[in-house]
């Protein structure tokens, strides 16, 4: 692993517990010499993960998107920051840089953003390990969720093992270390070979 991608908030939620979540990422990114790949902000969850690998020495791509970049809440104090044309591509670009993904606390643009990743991986576009940081019980009911598809047979198995989840940062950097990805999802049936 030498680059993790991580997706989060651009606000820092209402615990302080969300933001110490991302201290602890950060710290430990930059302690196993593990690039950050994020979105490029200096707000929220965002910019506090990227400060936390920067203050321990760590090294952070931001991938930014032009919008978001003329309205100036760009990171300034990146190892490098990548400036695309439109969310797409900052997500392309993200998952081309990016060894395995990390969802942090955040709202609806984390989730589309990890949601997408898992997909990709379920139909084998990418065979990289797809995390959630479960800071403060936040992923609970998301976690229950996964359950409630695969209980109802919308989620084979070996696609639920995919959803790797962790409370602490140590952990799931373990649990992607020690990651198989499934075969790739086919509709034949057996009865079709």
């Amino acid at each position: 692993m030498k680059k993790i991608a991580v997706f989060c908030g651009s606000s820092d939620g209402a615990s302080s517990a969300y933001k110490e979540g991302a201290v602890q990422l950060g710290k430990e990114l930059a302690r196993r010499g593990i690039t950050l790949v994020y979105g490029g902000a200096s707000v929220g969850i965002m910019g506090t993960v990227a400060d936390a690998v920067l203050e321990a020495g760590g090294q952070v791509i931001g991938v930014i998107p032009q919008m978001l970049e003329d309205r100036e809440i760009s990171h300034r104090g990146l190892t490098e920051l990548i400036v695309v044309g439109s969310m797409h591509e900052r997500k392309m670009k993200m998952a081309e840089l990016a060894d395995g993904f990390i969802a942090l606390p955040g709202g609806p643009g984390t989730m589309e953003e990890y949601f997408e990743i898992f997909t990709w991986a379920q139909l084998g576009l990418h065979q990289k390990p797809c995390g959630i940081l479960n800071v403060n019980g936040y992923y609970d009911l998301l976690i229950s969720f996964f359950d409630h598809m695969n209980e109802q047979q919308f989620l084979q198995d070996k696609y639920r093992a995919m959803a790797l989840v962790a409370a602490s940062p140590d952990e799931l950097i373990e649990k992607f270390n020690a990651y198989k990805p499934p075969t790739v999802k086919t509709y034949i049936t057996e009865d079709e070979t």
